[in-house]
């Protein structure tokens, strides 16, 4: 995990639609194996930095980009996203968007058709990603059919199909109910815990980010806020509470971590994301061994 697979340094990007910078310089490292997630309010240029990442901007999407942006030692401004379709799978919002076979095996196989890889090799790894995914046994169903989660669980295994070193998800579970959320980020942490692959997950779900995300960053107004371990980010109340409140949301344990340190009872070292933690402090609370 000590090899860096995206470097980026002050990284400036502004829409030709747009007056002002979106991203307003950006500095951010990801190591190989590393699971980032990403989270902030609509509008704090989250989208536009994996964009960056994957190469489609400013290649596919126009604009004014500035500053370093390096993934697998290739220069971005300069490398299109082709360049790198082999080492980057992105998955977006909207499975509908991402589908194109008539049936799974069909979707599946077209990435790596792309690519000319050998029929024998695409056959031979559609079951090895549908059972990644959990979809087993659908290889000759129609995509039409199959249910949200469903359908977006097929894009992560079409974006696995060309064994991508680096998976970026922009907001999988934004489409989705309950149910398909819990779907997919179920394949998110079989992922983790199966592939050797590192992952940058924008999302605002993010209780689900907490369980296994290696660091947190979070975003607003084009700009990097705080950048590290869920244990420890939340501990900066400035950036969630306050007059904040509200912009990006946070689990409920955090949430009453922030009311019991705003009311004297425990410290703010002592604010945790994690229910066990949270609990074990209420408990020495009630027992009179906690902070006051």
């Amino acid at each position: 995990m000590n090899e860096t697979i995206v470097d980026i340094q002050n990284l400036r990007f502004k829409y030709m639609s747009s007056k002002e910078l979106v991203l307003k310089g950006i500095d951010l490292q990801v190591k190989r194996g590393e699971f980032i997630g990403i989270i902030g309010p609509s509008g704090a240029g989250k989208t536009t930095l994996v964009s960056c990442i994957k190469g489609l901007i400013p290649h596919t999407i126009n604009g004014k980009i500035g500053g370093k942006i390096d993934v697998f030692n290739m220069d971005m401004k300069k490398h299109s996203p082709d360049q790198i379709a082999e080492k980057v799978g992105m998955v977006m919002q909207d499975p509908e968007g991402q589908i194109i076979g008539l049936t799974v095996q069909e979707d599946l196989a077209f990435g790596p058709e792309n690519f000319q890889w050998p029929v024998e090799k695409i056959l031979d790894i559609i079951p090895e990603n549908l059972k990644r995914v959990r979809l087993d046994g659908l290889a000759e169903t129609e995509t039409y059919s199959l249910s949200g989660g469903q359908k977006q669980r097929l894009s992560i295994a079409g974006a696995l199909m060309t064994e991508p070193e680096l998976l970026i998800l922009d907001e999988p579970t934004s489409e989705l109910d309950p149910i398909g959320r819990e779907e997919v980020f179920a394949t998110i942490k079989r992922l983790k815990e199966e592939k050797d692959i590192t992952v940058i997950v924008v999302e605002q779900t993010v209780e689900e980010l907490i369980g296994i995300c290696d660091r947190i960053v979070v975003m607003k107004g084009g700009l990097i806020l705080a950048d590290d371990h869920p244990k420890n980010i939340f501990k900066n109340k400035d950036i969630f509470w306050g007059e904040n409140r509200g912009e990006v949301p946070i689990p409920q344990t955090v949430q009453l971590s922030y009311m019991l340190s705003d009311g004297g009872y425990i410290r703010d070292e002592q604010i945790s994301p994690y229910e066990q933690e949270i609990s074990q402090t209420i408990q020495m609370l009630v027992q009179g061994r906690c902070y006051t």
